[in-house]
């Protein structure tokens, strides 16, 4: 059988992958342009992806494939129904940054509650040095214990975030879907969340009913020092509308870690906020610490071998 991996450079080459042994030929690109896509999965048994695009003209030239693995949770990327009628297993892998993300989630929020980055900023720029007493004072500081955090999506991640923030005394509030009629056990409506919430987490999928779940009329209903977390996807958060709500000071800050389009391109309008020190944005790198991604690959070279070994028993 034969393996394509068409973005491994996704991936440092620390990360190590050990497909089943019946797996004879793995062939690694660095990264797949889309006009190569055809090209390279033609004669493959089994095609790894993590965010190169298969669209449904270059799977039905594979006459060979039989899964695509994709490495990471999300399958838009995939051309579902073209797999389908070409009888294409599609796999993907969930749940391997349940440490990572939160953890990320809560160093962006320590780092806007806190200040660190004006912080940070002035203590290179030599103003330590000049100030009067011990310490200077310039920018608020205030902890987490005793405020409300309201988290949208209780799956996994957003259970982990919760019990994180448990952890740091914070009160928790899980919203309701949007629009929801009946509030279920254990949730709040979504728009009295968001007006209570001190810190706001995202951490549901991007969906159709999620597209936009937070715009000008969500902006509206926050505290003007509520904190805005979107750890979790681009497209979830109207991006222009975030940059209304903090240039107008709707909101005291934000922290992304996601973008509507990735690589986001330098004119995108959260490279704009990207100057104030309220607002802070990674490079989707939530999801990737060393530990988290080794687990990814782990799961998915598992999900691999389980498929092989029912496809060769047959």
């Amino acid at each position: 059988m034969k393996a394509v991996f068409l973005d491994r450079g996704s991936f440092p080459s620390h990360v190590s992958i050990a497909l089943p042994a019946s797996v004879k030929t793995l062939v690694e690109y660095e990264n797949t342009a889309a006009e190569k896509v055809a090209e390279r999965i033609k004669d493959a048994d089994i095609v790894l992806t993590n965010k190169v695009v298969l669209k449904g003209a270059a799977l039905h030239q594979a006459s060979n494939l039989r899964l695509v693995q994709v490495m990471a949770t999300g399958m838009n990327n995939v051309d579902l129904e073209a797999c389908a009628q070409c009888n294409i297993a599609v796999q993907n892998v969930a749940d391997y940054s349940t440490i990572s993300v939160p953890e990320h989630t809560f160093a962006m929020l320590l780092a806007l509650r806190r200040n660190l980055v004006a912080y940070l900023d002035d203590v290179k720029a030599g103003k330590w040095a000049d100030s009067e007493y011990f310490c200077f004072l310039d920018y608020p500081i205030k902890d987490l214990s005793g405020s409300t955090m309201a988290i949208i999506g209780a799956g996994t991640l957003g259970k982990k975030v919760a019990t994180i923030a448990s952890a740091f005394g914070m009160r928790i509030l899980f919203a309701e879907r949007k629009g929801a009629t009946i509030i279920r056990d254990g949730y709040v409506e979504f728009e009295s969340a968001l007006k209570s919430a001190d810190v706001i987490s995202v951490n549901c999928p991007l969906t159709a009913e999620s597209k936009n779940l937070i715009g000008s009329s969500e902006f509206a209903l926050m505290k003007p020092e509520c904190l805005l977390l979107n750890i979790s996807r681009g497209g979830i958060v109207d991006e222009y509308a975030l940059k209304h709500a903090l240039e107008h000071g709707q909101i005291s800050g934000a922290a992304f870690d996601v973008a509507t389009q990735e690589p986001m391109p330098i004119d995108h309008p959260l490279q704009a906020l990207t100057k104030y020190p309220n607002f802070l944005l990674t490079p989707h790198i939530a999801w990737a610490s060393n530990e988290a991604m080794q687990t990814l690959v782990n799961m998915a070279m598992d999900k691999i071998a389980s498929f092989v070994d029912k496809l060769e028993s047959k």
